[in-house]
This record gives C-alpha cells, structure tokens and sequence, in this order.
C-alpha cells in the first residue's frame, strides 16, 4: 500500500495546477513610486515586543545569576533558605523596575552605548544600595554574605553590560534592514506637506522614515518634492502601493477643515491594515493634550489603527502554532484516511493548490484535499461549485459536505505562516457573485484582509459559508469578518474553534 505522509501530500501538491494564469488588477504606479517598491525591506519588528523580552531577559538572567550564586556558596555554608531566594527574586524584580524608570527600554536607547550603559550601572548599584538598607531596617544585615552580596553585583552587572552590547549589535542590523524604521507615507503635498515633513526629518532618534507624498490635484498647490520626499502618485495609487511595499503609517497633512476631502480619501484607504492619522501641527483648533499621540513632538489625531499589532500579533501566532499543532496530530489518521480515499476514488495527486486572497491582498497558495476530478480542477474557483456539480468526485462530495477538505490547510498555519486558524475565510481570487468580483459586489471588501486569512471563521459558524448566489451571502460574510476584526482576542479565536465542529454539523445546507 501506498505510504501516506504529510511531506508525500505536500510533494503531491507542487504537482498539481501547474498551469495557472495570473490574476492581476493593479495600477499602474509612478517610476517614483516603483522605484521605491523595488526597494528590498524586511518584515517589521515591534518595538514594544523588543522591549518587553529585553525585560524578561533581565529579569531571568539576574535571578538566575543570584541563584546559581546562592546555591554555589552559601546553601553548602548556611544551608537552604525560601526568604533568600524570595529576597533574589525581589532584587531581579527591582532591578527591571528601576531599569524602567531609568527610560533604558527604549529600542532608540538600545542603539546608543554611553547613554544607556550610564543609567543602566546607576540603576543597578542603586537597587544594592536599597536592598543593603532595607536588610539594615530589618535587622538581616549579619546573616547576609558579603562575599555572595559583591559576586551577585559584580556578575550581575556584568551579564548586564555584556547582553547591552550583544542588544545594541543586534539592533543596529535590523536598523541597517529597516525592521525598526515605521515606513509612512504623506497625504497633501502642498506648503502643510512640506512643513510635516520637514519637522519629521529633524527629529532626533526618530524611527520615521517618510516614502513619499500622494495628492490629487495637479495644479500650483501640490509640490513634485516636499523637504526631499518626492511626491509618488495619487490617492487612489495608495492602496496598490501598500499591496507591493510595506508600509505601517498614512499620515495626512490636510487641515481638519478639510473634512469633505478626507473623509473622501478614508473610504479608500481603511481597508489598508496601517495606522492611519491626522496630522495636527499646523490646525489652528487645539484639543486636550490627552488627545493626540505623538510623533516625536509631532501631534496628531489617531482615525485608523492597524488590526492584531505588537503583543496581540505574538500571542495569536502561539495559538496558531500550538494549539495547530495538537489538532494536525490529532487529526493526522483522518487525514491519512481521506488522502487514500482521494487516491483511490479517482486519478490525480492527493492535494491541489489553490490561489486565494492572503494577508493585505496578497496571493497565497491554499492547499486543499482534491475534491475534483484532476482534468477539470479550478485553481482559480473562476466557476463556483453548485449542488450536484458533475465535476465534484464521489469522495468530494462527502469531503466538501464536511470540510474535511480543508484539513491540509493546517500545513499553511504551521509551515507557511500564511493562514491562522481562526479569521476571515480566504476567498478565491476570481470568486464571482453572477457576473461580479466579490470586491465588485460589495463596499469595503478588501478590508476582510486586514487580518491573516483562517481556516474557521466568525461567519463560517454563525452560517454564512459554501456557495455565494446572492449580495446577502457575500455582504454578510464581510459584516461578520469585520465584526472578528474589531473583536479580535485569543478567547475569541478559541470560542469560534470550539463552535466549528457544532456548526460543520448544524449549518452544512450551502456545502456543496
């Protein structure tokens, strides 16, 4: 009998659908503009992320230090004691505390060296300084090693320095790669364009980096350059930029009197996962200051903020690959059994490829277990599959009735980290209500991409899955999808996977 594994079915796939057409609707962008797509740019990291395992690190390896100390000498010496070890933890504890106050978790320190490495010894000798006074106030002063109290100092801080100087390497590469740089974009290329993007330029230690600036209008008002920044298309090139680049801020330089405008320009652009604000360094209409967040001393008003960031994003990519990762080996003999029922029923490889709609618009290949007969498979789902459908096999039926065909996408979560398990469903790029694309039918379509695409999602459970026949189906997916998107939390995704297999169940009758 055949063997059937995962990288078997894997193999199977690179097989399949090896004449696909493109599928392309872009616009054509500016040389400018394309010049600055053809940059190489890394995948951004997060400098609230970085900061916080930069403090775990030190809370980790000062206690570990002091332990490993505490062990070493004086256990043998004075025997065991929970109060030390409580009081080296308290001193780990302090430390970061203090470290924090200092204002040395910042990624723009993290690239300096005296700055850093001055506040940083400060810090730690004024935390010994505290914990020699609060043993004194105590009366614990005699029965504390001095010998262990000067190796813990000594060790600590030079574990400290040494994890400084590795951090400040580390951190001046991905600078050079522009993983730490928010790449933004202006909207108004006039004298309030230039004056922005000047006060952005001049700021020190800023992670800033301005592309360019897009404006409609093609008289005397908008500038070929602002402050440098060349000026790269028009507002509706936006959006296919940001498809082909990666950008993590829209800033517009329009007066807040210009609401008709903006509110114009929104439309297009919410349906971008950036941080969208507006700019308010030259509105003459001052609001509290707990209203704007800042761009260095740039004020401006947030109107958009980009879906899942920094420790959101950490925490649903472990509850993709964990808790992916139990149900690929629990559902490992299913899979093998469908994969030899495939194989048998009919000629073909056991897996195809399918082109969908990824994260920000992006072509992604889905696989799937065939459902098809291989001479008549649609890589593109250019035709929808409808009851019945002649060119569905006999075990396709039954897989396509019960998802089970969709089990080789968890290969995607784990491997290719282009789904998750649980978000807006990737659509076929040529899906077509009647006659019509789907971002054709429905306002607001391309917003579903904010987020990574899953293989379960908040519409698939309450219904709203298989065949789209009519505007209400396709609209009430998008509603649904939006809803998960504002709504996002780990508890959420986990609710929604526990739903699937009641709904796969209860709310099949659109399966075909």
């Amino acid at each position: 009998m055949e063997r059937i594994n995962a990288r078997s079915m894997l193999d199977a796939a690179a097989t399949a659908s090896a004449d696909r057409p493109p599928i392309e609707r872009r616009r054509r962008l500016s040389p400018a503009a394309l010049a600055v797509t053809h940059q190489k740019v890394g995948r951004a990291y997060s400098p609230i992320v970085i900061a916080g395992v930069v403090r775990v690190i030190d809370f980790a390896m000062l206690s570990a230090i002091g332990t490993a100390l505490y062990f070493g000498y004086v256990v043998p010496l004075s025997g065991f004691s929970w109060e030390f070890l409580a009081a080296i933890f308290g001193v780990a504890a302090t430390a970061v505390i203090c470290f924090q106050a200092a204002d040395i978790y910042q990624v723009q320190l993290f690239r300096g060296y005296l700055r850093q490495m001055t506040r940083m010894i400060s810090s730690w000798a004024f935390v010994f300084l505290l914990f020699i006074g609060a043993s004194f106030i105590v009366k614990l002063g005699s029965e504390i090693s001095r010998l262990w109290l000067a190796a813990f100092f000594v060790s600590g801080l030079a574990a400290l320095v040494t994890e400084r100087v590795f951090l400040r390497s580390l951190v001046r590469r991905w600078a050079r790669q522009g993983r730490l740089d928010r790449r933004t974009i202006i909207v108004g290329a006039d004298q309030n364009g230039e004056e922005l993007v000047q006060a952005l330029k001049t700021q020190d230690d800023s992670d800033i980096h301005v592309l360019g600036v897009f404006d409609d209008r093609n008289d005397d008002r908008a500038m070929d350059t602002c402050a440098g920044s060349p000026k790269l298309g028009k507002v509706d090139d936006i959006v296919e930029f940001a498809r082909r680049t990666r950008i993590d801020l829209v800033l517009f330089a329009l007066p807040i009197s210009a609401e008709t405008r903006i509110l114009d320009m929104l439309k297009k652009l919410w349906v971008l996962p950036v941080d969208i604000r507006l700019s308010a360094h030259t509105n003459k209409l001052r609001f509290r200051p707990r209203s704007y967040s800042y761009l260095g001393k740039v004020p401006t008003l947030d109107v958009f903020e980009a879906p899942i960031t920094d420790w959101d994003l950490v925490m649903k990519w472990l509850f993709d690959h964990v808790v992916g990762f139990v149900i690929l080996l629990l559902a490992l003999p299913v899979m093998g059994l469908v994969a030899l029922a495939v194989k048998l029923d009919s000629p073909g490889p056991i897996l195809f490829r399918q082109k969908r709609f990824g994260f920000n618009n992006e072509r992604i290949d889905v696989f799937k277990f065939r459902s098809m007969y291989h001479h008549q498979a649609d890589p593109t789902a250019s035709k929808v599959v409808t009851k019945n459908d002649p060119r569905v096999t006999r075990v396709g039926r039954f897989i396509r009735k019960t998802s089970l065909d969709e089990l080789p996408q968890l290969f995607n979560v784990l491997f290719k980290s282009n789904l998750s398990l649980v978000g807006p469903r990737p659509h076929a790029v040529q899906g077509k209500l009647q006659s019509r694309l789907f971002d054709e039918a429905v306002d607001g379509y391309f917003a579903r991409h904010r987020v990574k695409p899953g293989i379960t999602g908040w519409a698939q459970i309450n219904g709203w899955r298989g065949e789209v026949d009519t505007d209400e189906k396709i609209q009430k997916r998008v509603e649904f999808d939006l809803y998960y998107i504002e709504n996002w939390s780990v508890l959420f995704d986990l609710y929604i996977l526990l739903k699937t297999p009641i709904a796969l169940m209860t709310k099949s009758e659109n399966a075909y």
